[in-house]
């Protein structure tokens, strides 16, 4: 199936030819000969890709604070195989079933793309994306949101989509007056939900100046443990008995001798 779909496609250098020939020869040798493999459904795999996604962004964040970025980038090569795998292995799956294709689902996304690129495969006028997919049939730009995502990742992403659809600030000014609003409606109330409000404004001024807030805050979770740990494993005590001055200083150490 895979040299038949690659050789439609544009020319690429031989070794990737063979090396995805190769990965696919494998995927159908596992799915006659392993048992685990041979049993597997599209429905079985989804908890186990959805762990792979989250393998690889955190390698990604990995890689944006490595200091050796050659040797992180070998953990997002990893992770890309796997699910690069898994994306195959449902193709597969789906054809012995009489589903679809990996042809029908490389078809499918080029469609896809060309569409939204009119600018480009059109009449040369560039068109608001999120206007571009409204015209595919979808009733609201919040439609491609889906509601099982996390949070904070998904406040970038209905922020993202809305902006699409030109409901934004005019500039970063006004994104940063939201957030003081804000602020000051959570320390009246000191209720969840205006401390929810005041964290969706935050999210919507980072944008505006540049910064991915699910990114940001995943790279200060890392930083974080690193330096937590370096405490845990330089404590001449147990954490919990420390002062907290003691403690104070026993970040500052960490602090200054761990990754920034």
């Amino acid at each position: 199936m895979a040299s038949r779909t690659l050789a439609a496609c544009n020319p690429m250098d031989q070794q990737t030819l063979d090396s995805f020939t190769r990965l696919s020869d494998i995927l159908d040798r596992l799915r006659k000969e392993c048992p685990w493999d041979r049993v597997q459904t599209i429905s079985s795999l989804r908890y186990l890709t959805i762990e792979e996604v989250f393998e690889l962004s955190e390698a990604i964040i990995a890689l944006q604070s490595a200091s050796d970025t050659k040797s992180s980038s070998q953990e997002v090569r990893k992770e890309l195989g796997d699910l690069i795998m898994h994306i195959l292995f449902y193709a597969k799956i789906a054809e012995d079933e009489g589903l679809f294709s990996l042809a029908n689902v490389l078809d499918g996304i080029s469609d896809k793309l060309v569409s939204r690129h009119p600018h480009i495969y059109g009449n040369g006028v560039a068109e608001p994306w999120e206007k571009v997919k409204m015209r595919e049939g979808r009733k609201s730009v919040l439609e491609g949101v889906p509601a099982s995502l996390p949070s904070l990742n998904k406040a970038v992403r209905v922020q993202e989509k809305v902006a699409g659809a030109g409901f934004d600030y005019d500039n970063e000014s006004q994104a940063f007056e939201k957030v003081k609003e804000e602020y000051h409606e959570f320390l009246e109330s000191n209720s969840e939900e205006e401390f929810g409000d005041l964290l969706f404004a935050i999210v919507k001024w980072g944008a505006m100046r540049g910064v991915n807030a699910d990114n940001a805050l995943s790279l200060a979770n890392r930083k974080f443990a690193v330096r937590f740990r370096w405490m845990e494993q330089h404590s001449p005590a147990p954490l919990s008995s420390l002062s907290h001055d003691d403690l104070l200083n026993l970040w500052q150490e960490a602090k200054a001798n761990t990754p920034t």
